[in-house]
């Protein structure tokens, strides 16, 4: 049960979330991309000296391997303001700094919303990769499509309770979006 935990305690015991709204949730618009990526694990020795003071080389030297991981398309690099860049590459630095705490579970909220179809692929290919690799991912989407292709079960839900279960390698797509209107 994790109603009570909080995000840091989430966090270290395994769960990332990227939120629907990157903007709101998701970063901090005036903080350079360097310190978006660290600011959900500033607090970890990696990052931070024993007197709490923030370690701005290893800082950046892991923002850039983060940048060059998902490929960030940043004008400066790791000093990047996020608020320049463009949704998909704002919505890369949100996946990479909670894929890079090496969750079990990874829950995306919408994780397309808003970009533009060449990142919304590389996102769906990551999200594939690493179900193949083993993580528990679940994916809330209102784009039937993106379930459908990205998801081998997809789950329906009306006013908080889950109503069908759908197995998506055994319908077609339009069965599928059927399926889930039919509610």
């Amino acid at each position: 049960d994790i109603t009570h935990m909080s995000i840091r305690e989430r966090l270290t015991s395994g769960m990332s979330h990227i939120p629907e709204d990157r903007h709101k949730h998701g970063l901090v618009l005036d903080y350079s991309l360097e310190d978006n990526i660290v600011l959900q694990r500033y607090f970890e020795p990696e990052f931070t000296n024993s007197l709490g003071f923030l370690k701005r080389k290893e800082i950046r030297e892991y923002a850039n391997g983060l940048i060059e991981q998902y490929d960030i398309r940043s004008g400066q690099g790791a000093v990047t303001k996020a608020r320049s860049m463009s949704g998909g590459n704002q919505q890369k630095i949100v996946i990479s700094k909670w894929l890079s705490t090496e969750p079990e579970v990874l829950i995306l909220d919408q994780p397309t919303n808003g970009i533009d179809i060449a990142a919304k692929n590389t996102i769906y290919e990551l999200i594939r990769e690493l179900s193949r690799q083993g993580m528990s991912i679940i994916m809330i989407s209102d784009e039937a499509a993106e379930i459908y292709y990205n998801c081998p079960r997809a789950l329906v839900m009306h006013k908080g309770k889950i109503v069908k279960e759908l197995d998506c390698s055994a319908i077609t797509e339009s069965e599928f979006s059927q399926e889930v209107l039919s509610d």
